[in-house]
């Protein structure tokens, strides 16, 4: 089995290439070894190493960055994955692609199901939902859409906060938008439970787009104040505590691209087509936060 895997020094890129080493060569490349901002090089990397699958987390995931660098954007998160797929549907196997929550405006009361319609608001969202989109040309794909990622690797919202409650004695932080966390160690052993499931079964047919996401919901507030606490109770030396964190609004606190308000997404689809139980996001945060601290 042969796996090419993109974005190998990203958050869920460096988790995948450490799970799937046991599942065969795996041929990870980061910016040094593919430029997924050249089409060419993709086509001629893929046609030279003739993979068994292709699974593609690599991303432009510079949100605010994105709204002045469109063009780069588009390029690694809208042609990019269209190469890729054209390149899987030629040598008649599945790639897997990730996605975000961003490719929905965040209006919606309740999670989002992967039939919602989408309306992204941002430079990043758009590009992601056009990546999304040429990935669907091709029959054997699986798209996760996920969201708030994390890990000890690389950077995210949690070693932000674990960073500055060591250097500050105050935080305010953003208390209206909803979401759940996720780690990309999850993501990595749902891509590997799922990869399995495809090469065990010749006629595997559940190839589509899966919301995956860790159980239940919280605000990057009430997420910050468990991570301080949490991090207290591991025995990290702090200059604050969660009292010392002030929940703010979203206007309070203005970006250059728009976040969605509610980031939820339903992940029933997921759990009942490959029998998964995802655990919650608070243990994989203790899990993450006790690697980091010890």
């Amino acid at each position: 089995m042969k796996i090419l895997l993109t974005g190998k020094d990203g958050q869920v890129g460096f988790a995948l290439h450490k799970k799937l080493l046991s599942f065969g060569e795996v041929i990870a490349t980061g910016r040094h070894e593919l430029d997924l901002a050249n089409p060419d090089a993709i086509k001629a990397f893929i046609d030279k190493n003739k993979p068994d699958i292709i699974i593609n987390p690599a991303a432009y995931t510079q949100v605010d960055k994105a709204e002045s660098e469109k063009l780069l954007t588009h390029q690694i998160n809208a042609i990019a994955p269209q190469v890729l797929a054209d390149k899987a549907s030629e040598l008649h196997i599945p790639i897997i692609h990730f996605s975000t929550d961003y490719v929905f405006d965040g209006l919606k009361k309740e999670p989002y199901l992967e039939t919602d319609e989408v309306n992204p608001q941002s430079v990043y969202g758009k590009t992601k939902w056009e990546g999304e989109e040429a990935v669907r040309q091709h029959k054997k794909h699986i798209i996760f859409r996920t969201s708030w990622v994390f890990d000890s690797h690389g950077q995210n919202f949690l070693k932000t906060i674990f960073k500055l409650i060591q250097e500050k004695t105050s935080l305010n932080v953003v208390s209206d938008q909803i979401g759940t966390p996720t780690s990309s160690e999850a993501l990595a052993d749902v891509t590997y439970h799922i990869i399995k499931t495809i090469f065990n079964d010749p006629n595997f047919k559940d190839f589509g787009t899966y919301h995956m996401t860790l159980e239940d919901e919280t605000n990057w507030y009430r997420y910050a104040c468990f991570i301080t606490d949490e991090a207290k109770r591991l025995g990290l030396q702090t200059l604050m505590t969660s009292k010392d964190i002030k929940p703010i609004s979203s206007d309070a606190y203005p970006t250059l691209a728009k976040r969605p308000m509610n980031s939820r997404l339903d992940t029933t689809k997921i759990k009942k087509t490959f029998m998964l139980e995802l655990p919650h996001w608070e243990e994989e945060v203790k899990r993450i936060l006790k690697a980091l601290i010890h």
